[in-house]
């Protein structure tokens, strides 16, 4: 459908919606956060994608209320302590999409790098039915805020260098609570390997040594779908 509305607690918050094709079905939906470069072609793309596959899909734009530099610092220092404006706008945008006349009400929750903090961080609040956190950093105390979470699939790179340590660190956390997993950790492949950037961005890639990798992306595509598939389309969710 494109670019909509919703409303937030803080008035209007833009996003990208998408919606599967037909009009008399209904669907889960999934709320898709971005990385830290905000909502782009490439995380509409990733909305798309979730669609096609039977979702719908809505993308928040989590930069709306200020210059693009404060609100990146306030989102960061939000996943960092858990709460702020951002979660009330991710909030907003579960219950716009639960309550979609194309949605089942039941609501998954997958991040990119930044987006996947916010996903895990959204795993034990009790609104979503699973969460797929993409090299998204796992904290430090993570078998404390861990604790009853709902399923969660994550994705990260050995190669990693901004998130050394956070799947083994995501994995021993996860079986400790108890919470129904899937973590994996792929060789020779660095952060940011699902995203597809441009531009200057692209450049930056090279230097950093992050970027799109199109094996180990689609393996976790066919990994998150599946989860997916098991846990959103459960009536109760388990």
């Amino acid at each position: 459908m494109g670019e909509v509305q919703v409303p937030g607690r803080y008035g209007a918050l833009p996003g990208y919606l998408a919606v599967p094709p037909g009009e008399d079905t209904r669907h889960p939906g999934i709320i898709v956060l971005p990385e830290i470069l905000g909502l782009n072609d490439d995380i509409r793309a990733r909305a798309d994608r979730l669609a096609s596959e039977g979702y719908v899909a809505f993308a928040p734009d989590l930069y709306y209320f200020g210059a693009k530099l404060r609100c990146i610092a306030a989102t960061i220092a939000a996943v960092a302590k858990g709460t702020g404006r951002a979660f009330d706008d991710i909030e907003a945008a579960r219950v716009f999409v639960a309550d979609h006349d194309r949605c089942t009400g039941t609501i998954g929750i997958i991040g990119f790098c930044m987006g996947g903090g916010f996903a895990l961080a959204c795993a034990p609040l009790g609104s979503f039915a699973a969460v797929a956190p993409n090299y998204g950093q796992v904290p430090r105390d993570a078998v404390t805020r861990l604790a009853g979470a709902c399923p969660v699939v994550g994705s990260y790179g050995d190669k990693d260098w901004m998130m050394r340590g956070h799947a083994r660190r995501l994995e021993d956390a996860l079986t400790a609570a108890g919470v129904p997993h899937d973590v994996k950790e792929y060789p020779d492949t660095p952060h940011s390997f699902m995203n597809h950037h441009e531009g200057l961005v692209a450049t930056m890639d090279g230097l950093l040594r992050t970027g799109y990798r199109p094996e180990a992306a689609e393996d976790a595509w066919a990994r998150i779908l599946a989860f997916f598939a098991h846990h959103l389309h459960r009536p109760d969710g388990d």
